[in-house]
């Protein structure tokens, strides 16, 4: 498989490494502000780049053909442009807040413990989230993905760094050194508490994750997630 990469950070040279490995190929690699890219190689493309760019890179993928797989975040605002695209030059894309296995595992049993909770108000839940400095972005996608499982099955209406109201579920957002990612969510009463927690103990997980996905996604059509690649139902 042919993969080009979109973002040529540290995320992208990792990706490079796993996809080798995997024994695919690096045709392209493509950074800030790259100009005459060459997509007739492409097989998949995969984005880690940035907010300001990620919606050019997948756009234009989709008008040559090029199936994507974005693990950006911090463009979602133009998220249902990039699909409205998608569909209209018939390309397959998936994006993840997180690409790796074992969180997206996680964001099925944050769910179900949603669901579990919900009738059970005397608990009052609650999240943070650990990433590294260089991180751009507060709270992150991953925190943004949990959050918004559990607002499915309770009476919050939004999440909020720093809530004003008692509908908004509170997100705590630190950076700590050179933290991959760590993610707890508390569900807490007077008597107990309840928590689950997801560690990264490195960025390979990521990485993994996102070759698998460009390799699940060659020959299909349509807009997928992490779910289908899992084939969570």
């Amino acid at each position: 498989m042919n993969i080009a990469l979109f973002g040529y950070g540290k995320m992208g040279k990792m990706i490079e490494g796993i996809a080798r490995e995997r024994g695919h190929q690096i045709v392209a690699k493509i950074d800030v502000d790259a100009t005459n890219i060459d997509y007739t190689e492409m097989d998949v493309a995969i984005d880690f780049s940035t907010p300001n760019a990620a919606y050019t890179n997948i756009t234009q993928c989709f008008e040559h053909g090029v199936p994507v797989i974005s693990g950006t975040t911090g463009w979602l605002e133009k998220y249902r442009m990039a699909v409205a695209s998608c569909r209209a030059h018939k390309g397959a894309f998936i994006y993840a807040s997180n690409f790796s296995l074992g969180v997206n595992l996680f964001f099925e049993v944050n769910e179900q413990l949603a669901r579990i909770m919900a009738p059970l108000t005397q608990y009052k839940v609650g999240m943070e989230e650990i990433h590294h400095t260089q991180k751009l972005d507060a709270p992150s996608g991953t925190a943004i993905t949990l959050a918004e499982g559990i607002l499915k099955h309770s009476n919050h209406k939004s999440w909020e760094l720093e809530p004003t109201g008692a509908n908004a579920l509170p997100i705590t957002a630190k950076r700590i050194g050179d933290t991959p990612g760590t993610h707890t969510v508390t569900y807490t009463s007077p008597v107990d508490s309840i928590e689950i927690k997801h560690t990264a103990h490195n960025r390979e997980g990521f990485a993994l994750g996102a070759v698998i996905a460009a390799e699940w996604i060659l020959g299909k059509e349509g807009v997928f997630t992490m779910r289908d690649v899992l084939n969570l139902g």
